[in-house]
């Protein structure tokens, strides 16, 4: 029964994001193919990684990383921004564009995490909170890259503002 509930509501979550990417097509809004969108869905979710990080999450070549990537700098969708530590390495970093774009279909999100506030006890939430931390933390090892890319997206923003003040 739990892999069916986790199952449907993951579904859920994916279908929510389908229709909205396709309501941009049909409104001719969206500039991003369907691989682009999970290129992107990738950028953010692992917050400003290398190209080669990038490539590796997502077990691509980095020649085949580097091509989609041009293709949504050039729609003005990601930016490259060059490490002041390390002058040969760029971080991709999702314009205003996209965060707009992202945060329309990531609004769902919200809206069904306020549902559950209002639908259960703060223990409750809490302890769903919990359980989702350690299903995300302990139980996806295989994604353990995306945990160390983000930890270190804030430091290396700190490290590049510290860099620029010099």
């Amino acid at each position: 029964m739990l892999e069916e509930v986790f199952q449907e509501v993951y579904t859920k979550f994916k279908l929510h994001f389908y229709q909205s990417v396709f309501q941009r097509f049909a409104s001719r809004e969206a500039t991003l193919t369907t691989v682009e969108s999970f290129c992107m869905e990738g950028i953010m979710a692992m917050g400003e990684p290398t190209i080669a990080e990038f490539s590796r999450m997502m077990g691509i070549s980095t020649p085949n990383a580097a091509y989609k990537i041009g293709s949504l700098v050039r729609k003005g969708y990601v930016e490259k921004i060059q490490s002041t530590v390390d002058r040969r390495e760029y971080h991709l970093r999702p314009t205003q564009k996209y965060i707009n774009y992202y945060n329309i279909s990531y609004s769902y999100l919200h809206t069904v995490i306020e549902r559950a506030r209002e639908r259960f006890s703060p223990e409750d939430c809490k302890k769903l909170e919990e359980m989702l931390s350690v299903v995300s933390h302990e139980l996806m090892p295989e994604l353990d890259m995306l945990t160390r890319v983000q930890d270190e997206a804030p430091e290396r923003a700190a490290e590049d503002a510290n860099a620029e003040k010099e």
